[in-house]
């Protein structure tokens, strides 16, 4: 399938609802997620040449398709980091991180050059991407260092950079029992996310509700 095919097939998907409902996140796809998987799966993996293709037109839809089709390892540090910064949709960034830097060589590279970065949008990958090795690869981690920093830069923290912030706070206050207690309290001073509309049945991102939670279910 040629650049030209995949963008027709896309264009004949298109939904105005999807839009308006993805317009609301601050994303701009307008193909509903599960039919563009399905063409992506039809195209088949290892498709980077023209993923590269459909990256570039800066399409939502495209890039999302770009996404699931391009393989990891055939992409530099520097390409990766071009798209952090091209991509700038939620959407796009939680699939460039979760679905192509992680599973690419650059990784960790890429998590330290990002978590340093100036720019929230960027940062706020390396702080995902950190919050990926709480669980179980923290050795290489100051853990106690991370909480210092959320203690002080979370609560002013522009959203994209706060949510990421407090989404590694919670994974350590899951994950490591002994910094639980400090967790817990960070959270109860920030207050962050303590007002978030959580629908039924769904676990609030608050610290303090989100940990004890998580907690309890591990058993």
């Amino acid at each position: 399938m040629t650049r030209d095919d995949a963008l027709a097939e896309l264009a004949a998907l298109e939904d105005p609802k999807v839009r308006e409902v993805n317009a609301r996140h601050g994303d701009n796809h307008t193909v509903n997620l599960t039919k563009l998987r399905a063409l992506a799966k039809r195209l088949g993996a290892n498709q980077t040449p023209l993923a590269r293709e459909l990256w570039a037109t800066g399409d939502g839809d495209a890039r999302l398709l770009a996404l699931l089709v391009l393989k990891p390892k055939d992409l530099s540090a520097d390409e990766l980091d071009t798209m952090l910064r091209e991509g700038r949709t939620p959407k796009q960034q939680d699939w460039l991180v979760g679905y192509v830097v992680k599973k690419s060589p650059h990784a960790e590279a890429l998590r330290v050059r990002w978590k340093g970065d100036p720019d929230p949008w960027v940062e706020s990958a390396g702080w995902a991407l950190t919050s990926d090795l709480v669980p179980a690869k923290a050795d290489g981690l100051d853990l106690p260092a991370l909480l210092d920093e959320i203690s002080v830069r979370m609560k002013d923290a522009p959203e994209r950079l706060q949510w990421a912030m407090n989404w590694c706070l919670g994974t350590i206050g899951i994950h490591h029992p002994a910094l639980r207690e400090r967790v817990l309290a960070i959270g109860e001073r920030l207050e962050v996310l303590k007002d978030y509309p959580t629908p039924r049945g769904c676990v609030s991102p608050y610290v303090p509700l989100w940990v004890p939670e998580m907690v309890a279910r591990q058993g």
